[in-house]
């Protein structure tokens, strides 16, 4: 009896220590980007910088007003935009060859406005994470107009719940 409440014993804080799980530190627990690339619309399978871009974020609930990024000093072949988790659409206006006009104090360029909706999905990641949120349905319209830059759009993948791929296709 002596020998089997040590062996018992040690077999029981194994057993405890094995099931713990190391998760203090959240590697994997962002939200994801919906991430665009450009191609050319004549050859539509190479990639095509666009120069001077800046993405500005539209929003009537000021959440993301005067937001801007991609701040016209790269030019991209692919690029990480963020989506709204408080709502199911977000706008953006992506400027081509941005600059300020500092008679007027006002940006100009060739301005397209793209308005991105989707469903939301949270995703529960670990216990040191928490919860993400998956976009599902993602849908991009383009108003129409005679000097729009973006002359296509494709979603490539519907889902967005990584950023290891290209979800949008932006052709110019």
């Amino acid at each position: 009896m002596k020998k089997i409440i040590p062996v018992l014993l040690i077999a029981l804080i194994l057993s405890y220590v094995s099931s713990c799980e190391k998760d203090d530190i959240c590697v994997d627990g962002d939200t994801p980007y919906l991430v665009i690339g450009f191609y050319d619309i004549a050859d539509t399978t190479e990639f095509k910088e666009v120069s001077s871009l800046r993405i500005k974020a539209i929003d009537n609930d000021s959440v993301l007003d005067n937001d801007s990024f991609n701040d016209r000093a790269d030019s991209p072949d692919s690029l990480l935009v963020p989506l709204r988790i408080d709502n199911t659409n977000t706008s953006y206006q992506f400027i081509l060859d941005s600059e300020d006009d500092s008679e007027t104090d006002q940006e100009t360029g060739n301005i397209d406005t793209l308005i991105i909706s989707y469903s939301t999905r949270e995703a529960f990641v670990s216990r040191a994470c928490g919860f993400v949120m998956n976009y599902d349905g993602i849908n991009i319209a383009l108003p129409s107009g005679s000097e729009n830059w973006i002359q296509d759009i494709k979603v490539v993948e519907s889902t967005v719940e990584n950023t290891n791929n290209i979800h949008v296709k932006i052709f110019h």
